[in-house]
């Protein structure tokens, strides 16, 4: 473990293990014997303490003790000097077993459990703690209790650092002192503890990890520092808001109903409720987002307190998506009318990170919406093709830039100091030899510049990013599928990065009122992002890649088509993000691997029938029990969906039973399986 060897036992090393089990079994027998009884007289409490000198790791061992001391405790009076006596004595205990194994969990907590009462000494404590580090300089275990002692003593954090440094100094490799140092300066840079400013201290830390990383690279502490150095660098602990639907600026056609015809070269937009999402999308999981820290100022009535509602699992309070729902059809006439709608954030304290940030950036966007004439309802005639009707998106046309805001979050931070690091860390390690690890950084720290960079050199970044991974991909099978997923998010943030890549993977569907339709197919896709820059798109063609699931396609709240046939999905619940989509219609899953595994992780997406009695609550629950508990991942997804065409071909799950049960799900279904279905 930990890259040590294990070694053969010779045979007096086997007859030893086998007599000290043999013994070891007696004791647990005659203890857990005592521990059911309840004794706790002096002979049995002595009991326990010989079982845990030979297997500290007697969690059960270690509690019975805590009653036992609890016992005592309660029947003496006010003695401070008798209460210490009985504490020292299990600081002893403890000791005793740590120099048994110094990594033993139950040893470590019952120590903090004893110091927690607060008649022992801590005086001693840390004198300990550097014993048991000297012993093994990567005992976790040792470092955590430390930071205990620590808060216990006042002990500085400016002093405590410098014990790293101390650490480092004698031992490279020593990745706890590495991990402390991270919490360490975590929270005196969040502070802004004197002379902790992270334009001063994060390029001093750069320098110090340099000389252990070319000291020995084939060390892995440096690197895992290096990593959270490059994490600080890059990331702002003040939430900001990365982009929106609608964009500032923009113009939206909206209508009721379905229709035939296009109002707008711009986002054209209808709904049966008479409603559109105002989508804002965050760099990090906030909370707070409500009608009072989100002012809007429209003509438009009936939205005088908008409820906002997070993109999120079931009961979850934060999310990096936030959307409320504006009604635009009214009982007041407002047809052929144009209105302003002003969206103000940050004015008002409240939306909250869910590391504790505020969110400090006022920000206001404006856009334009037009609601036209009702036009009737029709039912969907026609199915809808990924083939026909598309034309090739004008690389000339501005449209795209009054659809999307790019970047949004680089004006919002001082980056001057960041792009410097990066950029001498970069000629830095363009000078290590051709290794694994000293490709992954470079790739990193690429992708790193790539972020805060402007547009006209970012291209160039991405595309020696997808090289790097290339070829680390051929170079280290065991981590294979890492590297693709990465491989994946660089070739998305490449085809975002500008209006100019963008533009040549979209297209106007004909046929859906000019919908703008991304096609992402056959680009060996493992993972989905940079959806932030993608929330106007209505139709998305992810055919023909590797993915494995849809997370993060929830902020996409205008898709109302989605193809993603000849995939790697292997369940139901892999689509639960969808649950989200309310304007989704077509949804295409065909040639994937649903039904084909028995055991599938993702299916833990979704809560099982098995602890959940929502299925029995509706009725198709009541109607189709056998069904819905086979079927129970299919049930959650498909229930919460409005779709009017499904395709599942190709999958081992497809049949005419399955067919059946998803025509009770879904009951406004009017295309399956390209067969229109009698109504």
């Amino acid at each position: 473990m930990h890259g040590r060897p294990r070694k053969a036992y010779k045979p007096e090393e086997e007859a030893a293990s086998a007599a000290k089990a043999a013994k070891l079994r007696a004791l647990q027998s005659q203890f857990m014997s005592n521990h059911h009884n309840k004794i706790y007289t002096k002979e049995a409490v002595a009991l326990s303490t010989k079982l845990l000198e030979i297997n500290p790791e007697a969690y059960t061992a270690w509690n019975y003790r805590k009653l036992a001391v609890e016992g005592k405790l309660s029947r003496i009076e006010s003695d401070p000097d008798l209460i210490k006596t009985i504490l020292d004595e299990e600081l002893r205990v403890v000791e005793s077993a740590l120099s048994q194994n110094f990594k033993s969990y139950g040893a470590w907590h019952h120590r903090k459990w004893v110091l927690s009462k607060g008649h022992s000494s801590v005086g001693n404590e840390l004198q300990l703690l550097n014993k048991f580090q000297k012993l093994d300089t990567r005992n976790f275990h040792a470092s955590n209790y430390r930071r205990f002692v620590v808060e216990l003593t006042k002990r500085s954090e400016q002093d405590e650092l410098k014990y790293t440094d101390d650490m480092i100094g004698s031992d490279f490799s020593n990745y706890s002192a590495w991990h402390n140092r991270s919490v360490l300066l975590s929270s005196l840079l969040a502070r802004k503890a004197d002379g902790f400013l992270p334009n001063k201290k994060i390029p001093d830390e750069y320098k110090l990890v340099q000389n252990a990383i070319f000291t020995d690279e084939d060390d892995q502490s440096g690197w895992f520092y290096h990593l959270w150095l490059l994490d600080q660098t890059v990331n702002v602990e003040t939430p900001l808001l990365t982009s929106s639907w609608p964009s500032h600026g923009s113009r939206i056609s909206l209508y009721a109903g379905c229709s035939n015809g296009s109002f707008s070269k711009l986002t054209t937009f209808g709904s049966e409720s008479g409603y559109f999402p105002l989508v804002l999308n965050f760099d990090q999981a906030v909370g707070g987002v409500s009608s009072s820290t989100v002012t809007i100022d429209t003509e438009l009535k009936g939205n005088e307190d908008l409820v906002w509602e997070p993109v999120s699992k079931k009961n979850s309070h934060v999310s990096c998506v936030w959307v409320a729902r504006l009604k635009y059809i009214s009982s007041e006439p407002c047809f052929g009318k144009e209105y302003k709608v002003k969206v103000k954030i940050g004015n008002s304290p409240g939306i909250v990170s869910s590391r504790g940030c505020n969110f400090s950036a006022s920000y206001e966007f404006v856009f334009t919406a037009h609601v036209h004439d009702t036009v009737e309802e029709s039912s969907q005639e026609g199915i809808v093709s990924w083939t026909d009707g598309f034309d090739i998106w004008d690389a000339e046309s501005k449209d795209l830039n009054a659809l999307t805001t790019l970047d949004r979050s680089n004006a919002q931070m001082d980056s001057k100091w960041r792009q410097e690091a990066i950029a001498e860390e970069i000629d830095l390690f363009r000078e290590l030899p051709d290794s694994k690890i000293g490709k992954l950084t470079l790739a990193r720290l690429l992708m790193a510049k790539a972020m805060i960079s402007d547009d006209a050199v970012k291209g160039v970044h991405y595309n020696e990013i997808l090289e790097l991974y290339k070829d680390l991909m051929a170079l280290d099978s065991s981590h294979y599928q890492y590297y693709k997923d990465v491989h994946s998010v660089a070739l998305l943030r490449k085809v975002t990065s500008s209006t100019e890549d963008l533009s040549g993977h979209l297209f106007r569907c004909r046929n859906m009122n000019n919908s703008v339709c991304l096609r992402l197919n056959n680009l060996s896709l493992s993972r989905i992002a940079s959806v932030e820059k993608l929330l106007f798109v209505q139709m998305l063609d992810l055919s023909h890649n590797e993915l494995h699931s849809t997370e993060g396609l929830g902020g996409m709240q205008l898709l109302s088509c989605l193809n993603l046939s000849h995939n790697r999905i292997r369940s139901f619940s892999a689509l639960d993000s969808l649950r989200h989509l309310k304007q989704l219609r077509v949804l295409d899953v065909s040639h994937n691997h649903i039904g084909e595994h028995s055991v599938d992780t993702t299916r833990y997406l979704c809560s099982s029938p098995l602890f959940n009695s929502e299925w029995t609550q509706d009725e198709v629950g009541r109607q189709m029990p056998t069904l819905v508990t086979k079927y129970w991942d299919a049930y959650f997804v498909l229930r919460d969906l409005n779709l009017k065409q499904l395709d599942i071909t190709g999958n081992v799950i497809a049949g005419d039973v399955f067919s059946s049960f998803v025509l009770r799900v879904v009951p406004k279904l009017v295309w399956l399986d390209g067969k229109k279905l009698e109504i």
